[in-house]
């Protein structure tokens, strides 16, 4: 890819035979930042705090690995490119030369409030904290950076759920983001600590859900269905339950894996992963079910 050196944008890890149809997927932790990007950020320390779903990689890795599911992870930053927003969620007032000639104005009034936001596909601005670059982005980069970024990841990630679906009869994508600490809402005690989104049921069929928060309640994890995050692009464009293809947005808070300051990998990092891991295992199974269960009986062989 462009503008990354030797990274890639993002590696796949997809064992030849999986033991449950799930792909873990993490958009949102990418850490290889090319010194040019760095030299045009305002504050760079601020802006990868703020825009990365810190570490959560770590997570995906050891649930992988303690589940047999599939791992995809984006090495390219947030900053770059943001994988969970449209191709065309862009605000061309950053872009030198502004809107390109006979290019067609989005139609999604989600992408366009996006953008306007300051966090469309090219993050601009940071809530609180103003203009994260020095400078315009030029045409022929945000151009290479949709091509090696955001188009290789989205087939590689449509690609592989299709393998998975065609091997189990069904697939499930977790997309694995995390969240800053939430307030409880008005009546409750506790603040939920995973909040999972479905795009309010377009993305997975319900009976995922309702599993998944059967198992958080009753492990004592306070939990959310989609607020204040349902998904974004991500499920919006490879959920299809209809289809047999699943797809699940897992936020989780920053504080019960990072240290005190939110920046590092904390010490309950080990206990997240596990809980998350035993998430992963059951909706597996209720995925392989759904897919008529052939998968299950072919793994257990």
């Amino acid at each position: 890819m462009p503008g990354l050196g030797d990274a890639p944008a993002f590696t796949l890890a997809a064992p030849t035979q999986l033991r449950l149809p799930v792909l873990i997927a993490v958009p949102h932790a990418g850490r290889a930042y090319p010194p040019a990007l760095v030299a045009r950020m305002r504050d760079p320390g601020l802006a990868q705090l703020r825009l990365e779903d810190r570490h959560v990689d770590r997570l995906g890795i050891e649930i992988a690995r303690q589940t047999g599911a599939g791992l995809l992870i984006a090495n390219a930053p947030r900053a770059m490119l943001d994988l969970n927003r449209a191709e065309d969620d862009i605000d061309w007032d950053m872009v030198e030369g502004g809107r390109p000639a006979g290019h067609e104005v989005s139609t999604s009034h989600r992408s366009n409030a996006r953008a306007r936001s300051g966090l469309g596909l090219v993050p601009r601005r940071l809530p609180g904290a103003g203009e994260i670059w020095r400078g315009r982005l030029a045409p022929d980069e945000l151009a290479a950076r949709i091509d090696g970024i955001h188009r290789a990841y989205h087939q590689a990630l449509g690609a592989e759920l299709a393998r998975i679906r065609a091997e189990w009869g069904a697939a499930l994508l977790i997309d694995l983001h995390s969240m800053p600490p939430l307030r409880p809402a008005d009546g409750e005690s506790q603040a939920p600590v995973i909040v999972l989104g479905d795009r309010f049921g377009a993305s997975c069929h319900g009976l995922l859900m309702g599993r998944a928060l059967t198992h958080l309640e009753g492990r004592g994890f306070p939990a959310a269905q989609n607020r204040p995050y349902s998904g974004g692009y991500v499920l919006d464009r490879h959920g299809a339950p209809q289809a047999g293809v699943h797809a699940l947005q897992v936020e989780v808070c920053r504080a019960t894996y990072l240290d005190r300051q939110l920046a590092e990998p904390g010490a309950g990092l080990p206990s997240m992963a596990a809980a998350l891991a035993a998430l992963v295992r059951e909706l597996g199974s209720e995925t392989a079910l759904l897919g008529g269960g052939e998968g299950l009986r072919q793994a257990a062989e």
